[in-house]
């Protein structure tokens, strides 16, 4: 072992066995360059380190170590075997002291089992690593993105959904852990939470939870921003077309956003801003030729399955809308009012709305006809009223967080300093304006 990794180990012994954790975080920082100039022996480091003693040491080495796999021909098994072990082994109190490479090394991670036909393995593997790191269940941290990825690719979103269906009330960043470090990468951070917005969004269509769909697209395109985002673009589009299967038309943009949508991302998403046109014309006609007039950049976008299902909820809203003018309707009428080719695909689509409640009403095959119905729901069933409390506990515990939250910010130093210099600013300012009825010698 060359002596500049024998420095290394016994640095990382030295420290780790008086507990000097904090010293040896900070001393670690320059140690990179070392690791990867030798990355051929790094297999002799890891057998002279212990995971559970020398946690920090055997981070820094695997991160070296996946990032020169390609050059040690390591296979997506070996990389696997060796964070699943480091997962379970590694001291917390140590990673916590380097979260920002705990964070890389499983980016690095799951940049190697996104390309695998077995990544639905290390789903249940990443989201241990995100329960060792986080200090809360509703703390997001830079790995959630990492572990949605891995879902869509999978095509498994029960791991992935235990974490999107809890709202998020605080965040943990790398650049929090990089105080002796500048930071490298600035944007990466903003980068994961989008990401974790990005794909939470597509998980939620892909299960047809278009509500939660819609919210995580919004918080990921109202994100304060400078400059444009390719994520944000993306969400945007999506948000669109969401908007319009869930509500038939675009929901407005949270005032808070920034400027970027409407001066970059709505010229860039004009072909959506068609759809959404056509859509409102209630004529699936007209919606079916801009689909088809715009089809190549629905594909290339990857946006068509979706496409196509904005396409099928107009025929819905369409029949909705029969239901508050007719009491019964023959199902050739409502074939021609909604615009379906044929009788028997309009009683498809009201049979499907039926068995999702969408709409009331019930067919009589003799005749054809369909008989549409008030809403059943009564609000009087114990059901209902203990679906009514639950919704008011969360709504309370929601209130008790936000306080919190605003007390946490009323105290903080920084922001005491920053609104008594706002404060001092606008005295002085007013002190210096001369008032209008001052008389002019």
């Amino acid at each position: 072992m060359a002596s500049a990794l024998e420095n290394f180990v016994n640095s990382v012994r030295t420290h780790s066995s008086s507990g000097l954790f904090e010293e040896l975080a900070t001393h670690l920082l320059e140690c990179d360059e070392l690791l990867n100039k030798n990355w051929n022996i790094l297999d002799n480091v890891l057998e002279t380190l212990n995971v559970s003693q020398h946690s920090l040491g055997v981070l820094y080495v695997l991160v070296a170590k996946f990032n020169c796999a390609a050059n040690l021909n390591l296979d997506a098994d070996a990389i696997f075997t060796l964070f699943k072990d480091f997962i379970e082994q590694c001291d917390i109190y140590q990673v916590q002291l380097a979260a920002h490479v705990y964070y890389e090394l499983c980016h690095l991670f799951t940049k190697k089992m996104v390309t695998q036909s077995s990544c639905i393995y290390a789903l249940n593997v990443l989201a241990a690593a995100i329960n060792q790191i986080r200090s809360s269940e509703s703390q997001l941290t830079p790995i959630h993105a990492d572990l949605c990825k891995l879902s869509l690719k999978s095509k498994c979103f029960k791991v992935a959904l235990k974490y999107l269906d809890t709202d998020i009330t605080s965040i943990t960043t790398a650049s929090e852990t990089r105080v002796h470090k500048p930071v490298e990468d600035p944007n990466g951070d903003a980068e994961y939470f989008l990401l974790y917005y990005y794909y939470g969004g597509m998980i939620y269509t892909a299960i047809k939870n278009f509500e939660r769909a819609l919210y995580f697209f919004e918080a990921c395109i109202s994100t304060p921003a400078m400059a444009m985002s390719y994520i944000m673009l993306e969400a945007y589009k999506k948000f669109i077309l969401v908007s319009l299967i869930l509500h038939g038309k675009i929901v407005p943009i949270p005032k808070y956003s920034s400027q970027v949508i409407s001066r970059f991302m709505k010229p860039i998403a004009q072909v959506y801003h068609a759809m959404a046109i056509a859509y409102a014309t209630a004529s699936s006609e007209e919606l079916r030729a801009v689909i088809n007039k715009f089809s190549e950049t629905f594909l290339r976008d990857n946006n068509m399955g979706l496409v196509k299902q904005v396409a099928t909820s107009l025929y819905k809203k369409n029949i909705q809308r029969l239901t508050k003018t007719f009491l019964t309707l023959s199902l050739s009428d409502v074939a021609s009012r909604v615009q379906l080719p044929t009788a028997a695909l309009a009683e498809k689509y009201i049979l499907n709305m039926i068995k999702s409640g969408e709409i009331y009403a019930s067919i009589n095959q003799k005749d054809g006809m369909v008989i549409f119905k008030d809403d059943p729901e009564k609000y009087n069933s114990s059901e209902m009223f203990l679906k009514i409390q639950q919704d008011m506990d969360k709504t309370m515990n929601l209130i008790k967080k936000i306080n919190v939250m605003e007390e946490d910010i009323i105290l903080n130093p920084m922001y005491v300093k920053k609104a008594i210099g706002s404060q001092d600013e606008d005295i002085t300012s007013q002190q210096a304006k001369p008032y209008s009825s001052d008389p002019i010698d």
